[in-house]
Order: structure tokens, then C-alpha cells, then sequence
């Protein structure tokens, strides 16, 4: 209760120092004129940074400008309500979305930057910082960064991005893009800010299939208006530099190719894979392996296609693999999952999405009881972790193939000033194991119950300053 009360005050602090600071920013600065809204499928370069083809039109970031400096804060708060009520008070095979029946303030994020303008072919220089507080950051921390602060407490602090930008109009047609620092992974197709995800609930491909963050250099060349190549070195998936900031001492990287302006504009596709160890130097050197040596790769494609004015289509494949897995043995898994976006006027916009990802020994899919339990298990230091029976806390255990299917609606009302953006985005969502080992409202370490079918419902409120 104590804890409760302290991050009700800690909340109600910083929005109020949020309101303040935006009123006198509104008082004193201008907004940049809004652009023409797109009719076109975003461009697979930005898709990364930009409202995914399942939100609304582009349009001016909410926020404030000050000399050409963006600032704007963020709060999103939700709850997932599951009726089946598990013993251990988690939607299993979820992170973001763990704990049932159970509110939570899954970020409250700051956010100052110098944007690069995409239609300014000259030199030019920007950055990005971000900052997160919240239950989100258990799982999107850099190892060695913030991570003992509070370990213990569900929400935490988190660096999301610290990165400065640079587009040189040399060598390609387009110039090349250059970020360098701090980033979260241009791969795939959800993201770690939530206003730009048609759900609340996050897919099995984001949450396991894919990296959160990166710390390096990554480039983008754009060769001609249609194709654009990638091109990067980092420290790997959700790491950083020093011996508390990477579990193993080699280097990842990303490469790929981004196609825009297909079919009119309709049509984009971001095909990119990273490459490197990920395996924890402190679990494999024991064994008598070599973790530098074992290499993970991330490959993802997203389509989008833009069907009509009211309709978006996005389809994204995932196949993620490690050469070690368990016991020297490498493991697998496969991902295929399908948005659909219909917008019905300025402010109601219907959202579905039907996955199916193939965890092919159990390695992957899992949920973490302890707030520190993920971090842990990426160092390699002795932690809890829940993987799917048979495997239960000590894998690998079988295969398992996973369903879900997820209905929403994003409600964008008119809101008042200072407040720049409001998103009301309930939705229902039916998980399902399509092999035997009732996977879901377990009881371990027992594991004599479960449910091969999970039902969910619920959803969040992301509020911008």
C-alpha cells in the first residue's frame, strides 16, 4: 500500500510538472505548419519511427517546438482483464501485458529531438533522447543501465533512445541517414511506443521473435526513391558496452532493404535481419563453449499495403534462430501475423490481427514472475523463468505452435489544450496452443493445471503532452 501510495504522488508530480511546463512552451513557441495528409503506405525507410499503417494519416507529432526542438511527454496506463484468474497472476506468453487483472502505468516517457526532414536534401544533423518510467522498462532496459536502481520493483527507468542523426547527400541519390548511439530496433512491425501500435497487447513475434533496443551505428542509403539499403554494427539485442552491459564480447549487426513507392504508393516491404551472439558468456564458458561463437539471427519482412483510403493491410513473417539453444543444439522459431486497419471517420479506427508463431523447442516463449527475472535470465545470472510444459523451469521441453487472434478499436477524441493527444483502445484477444500442453493459467512449478485457451480482455489510455 505504502508503495502504491509513493507511485501515485511520483505520478501525479510528474504530470503536473508535464501540464506546467507544456503551458508555458504553448505560451511561448509556435507549431510547425501541418503537412498534407498521405493517402500512400508508409515508406518502408521511416516505418520504424512513424504511426504504423494502422493509425491515422500523417500529420504533425504532438508536442511542443522550441528552436526547432521537439518536446512532448507520454503516459500510457491499462489493464488486462483474464477470467480464468491464474494462480500466478500472469497472462502467460505475455510481457508487456503480464500481470492479470492488475492496473498498471506501463510508461510514462519524455521525449526531446532535432528531427532529420525527410524533404531536405542538404546536410543536416539531429538527435533523439527518451526516457521511460514504468512497468515496460523490466523488459526494455539496456543490460548494465538502470537496471540496479530499484531491480525489485515493477516499475523501473529505462533510456529508450540517446542518439544524435545525421543525412549526408553524398555517395546515393538520396543521400544516406546515419544514427549513431542508442536506438530500439528498426525491425519488425510493432514497436516500443505505444501510440504507434494498433493494440495494447503486443504480438508473440514482438515480444520473442525480435530485439528490443540497440547501442552502435546504423545506417540507411537511399539508393534510388523506390529502394533503400541498411546497413549496421551494434553491441547486440538489448545491450550496451563494459562488462555489466554485454553478456558475451562480440558485435552484432543489421542489414536489409527497404522498398517504397510500390503500386502507386500503396505498397511498401522492410526485409531486414540482424546477426550476432546473443548467448550470456557466464552460461556457456562453464560448458566449455564459447558464446562469441554461437550466433542468433533475427529475420523479419513487413508488407503494408494500402487497399483503400479506409482500408490498410500489414502482413509480417518472423523466423528467429540460435545456433546454441540448448544443450549445443540449435532451436527455432517461425512467426506469421496479419493486421488489418479500417478507418471509419477522424476518430474510430477498427484494428485486428490474427497470428500464428511456432516455438520449435521451447525456447522463446515464456513469462518472467520477478520484475528483475528477464534481465537476469539476457546476463546469464541464475533467475525464474516460466517456459510452456513440458519444460516448465527447466527446458528445453517439446515443441509449441501458438494462435492468437485480437480485436480492437482506437478512439481518437478532440482534447483540450495543453493536452496535445488522447487514445482509447479496448480490445478482446483469444490465445490458443494448438499442441497438448496447456500452455496457459498454469500453477508451477507443479504444473498440473492449465488451459490450452487463453481469453483476455481489456486495453490502455495513452495520453500526450
Amino acid at each position: 500500500m505504502i508503495r502504491m501510495r509513493l507511485w501515485q504522488s511520483t505520478c501525479l508530480a510528474a504530470t503536473a510538472t508535464i501540464l506546467a511546463a507544456a503551458t508555458a512552451s504553448a505560451q511561448t513557441t509556435t507549431t510547425p505548419t501541418t503537412t498534407t495528409p498521405t493517402t500512400t503506405a508508409p515508406s518502408a525507410t521511416t516505418q520504424a519511427e512513424t504511426t504504423p499503417a494502422a493509425a491515422a494519416p500523417e500529420a504533425v507529432p504532438p508536442g511542443y517546438w522550441i528552436d526547432g526542438i521537439h518536446l512532448s511527454a507520454q503516459l500510457d496506463a491499462g489493464v488486462i482483464f483474464n477470467p480464468f484468474r491464474p494462480s500466478t497472476g500472469l497472462n502467460w506468453g505475455q510481457l508487456f501485458t503480464d500481470h492479470a487483472n492488475q492496473v498498471q502505468m506501463n510508461q510514462l516517457l519524455l521525449t526531446a529531438n532535432k528531427p532529420l526532414d525527410p524533404k531536405n536534401p542538404d546536410i543536416q544533423w539531429g538527435f533523439k533522447l527518451q526516457f521511460m518510467y514504468g512497468s515496460d522498462a523490466r523488459y526494455t532496459q539496456f543490460l548494465g543501465e538502470l537496471n540496479r536502481v530499484d531491480p525489485n520493483a515493477r516499475y523501473q527507468l529505462d533510456v529508450v533512445e540517446a542518439n544524435v542523426l545525421a543525412h549526408l547527400p553524398f555517395v546515393t541519390a538520396g543521400g544516406i541517414d546515419i544514427k549513431a548511439g542508442q536506438y530500439p530496433t528498426p525491425i519488425g512491425y510493432e514497436v516500443i511506443d505505444p501510440s504507434l501500435n494498433p493494440f495494447y497487447s503486443h504480438s508473440y513475434i514482438f515480444q520473442f521473435g525480435l530485439p528490443f533496443k540497440h547501442t552502435g551505428v546504423l545506417t540507411t542509403a537511399h539508393l534510388t526513391p523506390m529502394v533503400d539499403f541498411y546497413a549496421g554494427l551494434d553491441t547486440g539485442t538489448n545491450t550496451t558496452f563494459g562488462p555489466l552491459g554485454e553478456n558475451n564480447s562480440a558485435i552484432g549487426g543489421i542489414f536489409g532493404f527497404g522498398l517504397n513507392n510500390l503500386m502507386g504508393g500503396n505498397l511498401t516491404i522492410l526485409g531486414l535481419t540482424h546477426l550476432g551472439p546473443e548467448q550470456a558468456t557466464r552460461v556457456l564458458s562453464p560448458l566449455g563453449f564459447n558464446a562469441d561463437g554461437q550466433y542468433r539471427a533475427y529475420n523479419d519482412i513487413v508488407v503494408t499495403y494500402k487497399a483503400s483510403d479506409a482500408l490498410t493491410l500489414t502482413t509480417e513473417l518472423d523466423w528467429v534462430r540460435d545456433a546454441y539453444g540448448f544443450d549445443n543444439k540449435p532451436v527455432n522459431a517461425f512467426g506469421v501475423a496479419q493486421y488489418g486497419s479500417y478507418t471509419l471517420s477522424d476518430t474510430v479506427t477498427l484494428n485486428a490481427r490474427a497470428e500464428v508463431f511456432r516455438d520449435d523447442n521451447n525456447f522463446f516463449v515464456a513469462s518472467f514472475p520477478g520484475n528483475s527475472n528477464y534481465i537476469m535470465a539476457q546476463q546469464g545470472l541464475p533467475t525464474t523463468v516460466y517456459y510452456a510444459p513440458p519444460a516448465g523451469t527447466a527446458p528445453p521441453g517439446g515443441s509449441s505452435t501458438y494462435g492468437a487472434l485480437t480485436l480492437g478499436v482506437t478512439y481518437k477524441p478532440a482534447v483540450p489544450a495543453p493536452v496535445t493527444g488522447l487514445l482509447l483502445r479496448p480490445e478482446v484477444r483469444w490465445d490458443h496452443a494448438f499442441t497438448s500442453n496447456n500452455p496457459y493459467n498454469q500453477n508451477p512449478p507443479a504444473y498440473t493445471k492449465g488451459t490450452a485457451n487463453n481469453f483476455t480482455f481489456g486495453g490502455d489510455v495513452v495520453l500526450t503532452f
